[in-house]
């Protein structure tokens, strides 16, 4: 029961509809010198503020996923003053960052200092004590890349807590924690499961947006 992608022609979209779409996941990702170009090919707007809030948010997340967590934090809190001090699970998250990178270089002393000064106290609370554990674990390994929890050391961990750090920026900025392209794939692939689920998967498989566009 799968439509057939030359239906899609008679489906007629707004020009202006799809730059703004594309424009909102340029802004989202900090791609400020494509949202300039954009803006100026398409006639659309973007303010001086949003441009410069854009540069600001490209170096945070710049610095936390290139190993600088610190600095991240510190130019977070410049930003958008009281949003780590609101969200202990990001504060939390980014101070992990930097105490893995201390694990990373090998100075393990360091990150003992580190973990008991400022991860040590979010253990108080029940919801982070496993978390705590788990970090602290990397220091009984001479080569915590070899240690149960190596996936803690992955540029996919990392790239993980950027995402909510950019997301959470975003929101505190009264701006959409999402792109609308990234809306759109969320909501049609609801949509897809709701009626999979309603019709049985022989009739409607659920959605995948790789086999969608190999179809397209």
């Amino acid at each position: 029961m799968d439509v057939d992608p030359r239906q899609y022609d008679q489906i007629k979209i707004n020009d202006k509809d799809s730059h703004n779409i594309i424009l909102s996941y340029l802004i989202h990702g900090c791609y400020k010198d494509t949202v300039e170009s954009l803006v100026a090919s398409a006639g659309l707007e973007v303010s001086a503020t949003q441009l410069e809030d854009m540069e600001k948010r490209k170096r945070i997340l710049h610095f936390a996923l290139k190993d600088n967590a610190l600095d991240a934090i510190h130019l977070t809190q410049q930003m958008s003053c009281d949003l780590l001090e609101n969200d202990k699970d990001l504060l939390f998250d980014l101070l992990c960052l930097h105490f893995v990178e201390l694990i990373c270089s090998r100075k393990s002393t360091e990150a003992l200092a580190f973990a008991t000064a400022k991860l040590a106290p979010f253990g108080k609370a029940q919801k982070y004590v496993e978390k705590v554990q788990d970090f602290m674990t990397l220091l009984a390994y001479e080569e915590p890349e070899k240690s149960p929890m190596v996936h803690l050391l992955s540029l996919e961990h990392r790239q993980h807590v950027v995402d909510n750090l950019n997301r959470a920026i975003l929101a505190h900025a009264y701006m959409p924690s999402y792109s609308e392209l990234e809306r759109i794939i969320q909501q049609t692939t609801v949509v897809r499961q709701c009626l999979s689920e309603e019709l049985g998967k022989d009739v409607l498989s659920p959605f995948s947006l790789k086999d969608f566009l190999k179809r397209s």
